[in-house]
Parts: C-alpha cells; structure tokens; sequence
C-alpha cells in the first residue's frame, strides 16, 4: 500500500493529470471492449449468413455439374473459372486433395457449422464431402504436388493471394464419382470476417496518445491557471508570519478561491485584533503592577530589622524583573516592524563590536551574500541574546554563518558546561532556567531563550539547541530565504 501511495503525484498539477489520463486510458479500455463484443457478435450472424448463401451457391453448382454430360464439363469449368475471377477457383480432380486447416476457432466453427449444415440439407446426408480453411500460401489445386503459387500469373485466381492480409480460404470438396471429386477454393464474402478482431489496433492507439498529449496539454494550462490564485494564497500564508500588517489579498478569481481569500482576510482581521488586545493588556498590567510595587518598596524601607528589609528588596526586584521580562517578551516578537534588508556581517560585527567594549571575545566566521529581508530589531534582539548567554557561560562566543539560496543559517557555540540533553527543549519555556538561582547574575529570568526562538519562528525559521562533543552548547538557527 505504501509503494501504491508513492506513485500518487505529490503536486495538483500531476494528480490532475493523472486523473485525466487514468480516465481516458479506462474510457478507451471499456469502450475497445464493448465495441470488440459487439463487433463480434456482427461478425458472428455474418458469418452465419455468408455460410448459408456460400452453401446454397456450391450445392447449386454441384447439381447443376452432374446434370451435364462427362465432355461439356470441362468447357463450364473453365466459363466459371472466369467467372470467379479473384473471388473462388473451381476444378474437377481425380483425387481427395490434402488441404491443411488453419487453428480452430469460434468463427471458423460457425461457418463450417452452417456451411456443411447447408450442403447436406441440398445435396443429401449421403454425399461424401470434406471442408476445410487453408491459407493461401498453403493451398493445394489439381493435385497434391500444384500449390496455388505455382499458377502462372496470368490466372485470375492468382489474386485470392495478393490480398494484404492474407485471409483463410474455403476449400469444399464433393465426390460426384468414382475418382471424381468437385473442387471449390473461396474467399468468404467478407474476406477479414475470420480475423481476430483488435482490441487496440494500431490506429486507434495513435489516436489515443494524440488525445492523451492534447489533455495533457490543456490540462497544464487550465491547472495553472486555478492554481496561480492558491499559490498566491500560499505565498500570503507563508509572509502572514512576518508582517501581520500587509495587505489583504484581492478576492478575486472562481468562487471558491474568493471565499479561501475572504476567509484568510478575515483571519488576518481576527489576529490582528487579538495581538493589539495583548500589547494593551501587557501594558495595563505593566502600569498597574508598577504603581503597587513601588508602595511596597518603600514600606519594605521603613521595616526596622534589616534582614527582613533586605529579603523584602531582593523579592520586590525579582517580581519588578518578572513584570519586566514578560512585557520584553511580549515586544520581542514584534510584529508591527516592518519587513527590511539587513546586511548580516554588518549586524554580527557590531555585536561582536559592543562584547568588545564589555571586554569580551566574540569570533565571526562565514560570509553572507545577498542582504536578508526581516525585522531589524527584531533579528538583532535574538542574535544578541543568544551571544550574551554564550558569553556569560563560556566566556567567549563563536558565531558561524552559512548562506545558500534557500536558507540563512547562524551556529553559535559557547565553551560552558551545556544543558542536560533532558533539558534541552524545556530550557525555551518562559522562566524555565538550569540553574536553581533566581538571581539576576546567576540564573537570570529564564525568557531568554523563549524569545529568541519566538522571534525565529516570526521569521518562518527554527531554533534548536545541541550540546557539542567538546564541551558547550551551538545554537543552530535556520532562517528561510523567501
């Protein structure tokens, strides 16, 4: 079933073609076979026929030879040898003749049923008579030893043989007396009627493949043409991540790709409503957990033992940091910036410029071609979290680039302890930190990393965390070019 399902054409244009062609090559199969039935059944009653007037001609003839006088048979032989001409060949022999048949069939059968049917019902059930096909080139006339090709051109009945296609002629012959037997080779009225019949003759399959290259044809441009509409929706789909704010796409087209656009605009609607509702409420929540914190820090100032005043301060900074961190996150992944170039090596080297200042190394490598279209502050609040991470645990910071027409790619490498492999995808939830401490110089928040894959996934891209063979960790971010 697998193996079955590989075969199916992954792409509209290929299953659409498919579908036309499967139906055609069924249409021409199941019409080829009713036609052959019929054409056989035809066949069958004009076999009959032929089989009946043939025997009615011969048992004609035959009485009308023995009613003649032994010396004017000769002279009527040769009238109705003329007469044949390229249709039957008469003669009177001296001897039964060995005809070899041709292989059995349902046809043959019928007109050799019929034929001899009808030749007993003239000439009696007491004539003696053999019938027989044979094929031209097989037939013998006169005698045993004289085959119809070694007739001299001249005879008329030489063209029982040109015919192209070579059909069976009827060999009748009947004893009219002692070492007397009456001979008659025909061709049937119809000479194709013993033919097997072609369920796909070779005219008809040229006629199919040129129907098949028309449809093909016809179906790639009308393919292309419904499909131009989906790509664009596809395309609109894919950069709805990166700017919430383009424009919506014109409805236009069938109707159902109208009400694909409709409903995607609508989407489009809803989303942007839902992400200004969460910048207000994160700055309602921002202003109204500032006021309150700031009434408890200077009551934890007027608390007169100094341990608890200080256990008051520390926890009041960890919660004005955690409102903090989630108003950071929530503007990290900003998607009302616009969508513009940037020069990458020009980004990583004033980061690498700004560690310096701080006193701390970080190291460039790779090169990128043409600039990368994103969201500036965006791209730069990611790449700059994640070295500052690689340099609070390792000291120093490694950030490789590698460009290709299809993707972006950034691996940063710290010399730290890494993280648990158990760790490493629960390390990008929000305040989920390795380390216990939720001291600011140890631990930090633990939004970092959520940040910085959010940001990637606004850019249709992915973040993954590997912990090295060495030591350290390498942050493997992968961006598309679109």
């Amino acid at each position: 079933m697998n193996q079955l399902y590989r075969l199916i054409p992954k792409s509209l244009i290929g299953r659409m073609m498919a579908v036309m062609v499967l139906g055609v090559l069924l249409a021409q199969l199941f019409s080829n076979v009713i036609w052959v039935q019929q054409l056989d059944r035809e066949k069958e009653q004009v076999a009959e026929r032929s089989a009946l007037d043939l025997a009615e001609s011969v048992a004609s003839t035959v009485t009308f030879f023995k009613a003649l006088p032994s010396e004017y048979r000769h002279i009527v032989l040769s009238q109705l040898r003329d007469m044949g001409g390229t249709r039957f060949f008469v003669s009177l022999n001296k001897e039964l003749l060995y005809i070899e048949d041709i292989e059995d069939s349902k046809l043959k059968q019928i007109v050799l049923d019929n034929f001899i049917s009808g030749l007993r019902k003239r000439l009696g059930s007491q004539v003696e008579f053999q019938v027989r096909f044979s094929k031209p080139e097989t037939l013998h006339v006169f005698n045993n030893k004289t085959l119809l090709l070694d007739l001299p051109p001249r005879w008329a009945q030489h063209s029982l043989i040109y015919d192209p296609q070579s059909p069976p002629i009827l060999v009748a012959q009947i004893k009219m007396g002692e070492k007397e037997w009456f001979y008659l080779a025909a061709l049937l009225p119809k000479p194709d009627l013993l033919l097997e019949s072609e369920y796909l003759p070779a005219n008809r399959l040229l006629f199919l493949a040129l129907l098949v290259v028309i449809l093909l044809l016809l179906a790639t441009l009308v393919v292309r043409w419904l499909n131009r509409p989906l790509a664009k929706l596809a395309q609109a789909a894919e950069r709805l991540g990166q700017d919430i704010d383009r424009p919506p796409l014109k409805e236009q087209g069938p109707l159902e790709v109208q009400a694909t656009a409709r409903a995607f605009n609508r989407m489009q609607e809803r989303l942007q409503r839902f992400i200004e509702d969460r910048e207000r409420l994160f700055s309602a929540i921002s202003h109204d957990l500032k006021t309150p914190i700031t009434r408890l820090r200077l009551r934890a100032e007027m608390l007169e033992d100094d341990d608890q005043r200080g256990s008051f301060s520390r926890d009041l900074e960890d919660l004005d940091r955690m409102v903090s961190g989630a108003l950071e996150c929530a503007r990290g992944t900003d998607i009302h910036e616009p969508v513009q170039p940037i020069h990458i090596m020009a980004l990583l080297e004033s980061l690498q410029d700004d560690a310096q200042v701080l006193g701390h190394r970080v190291k460039v490598l790779g090169e990128v071609g043409p600039p990368y279209w994103a969201k500036p502050m965006a791209l730069k609040r990611c790449l700059s979290n994640l070295v500052d991470n690689a340099i609070f645990y390792g000291q120093e910071a490694e950030v490789e680039v590698k460009n290709s027409p299809e993707v972006l790619e950034f691996f940063i490498r710290d010399q730290g302890p890494g993280i648990p492999d158990g760790a490493l995808e629960q390390v990008f939830e929000p305040y989920y930190r390795v380390e216990e401490s939720r001291n600011r110089n140890t631990g930090g928040t633990g939004l970092g990393l959520s940040i910085a894959r959010n940001i990637v996934h606004a850019h249709g891209g992915d973040l993954v965390l590997h912990n090295r063979e060495n030591g350290g960790l390498e942050v493997h971010i992968t961006l598309p070019r679109h």
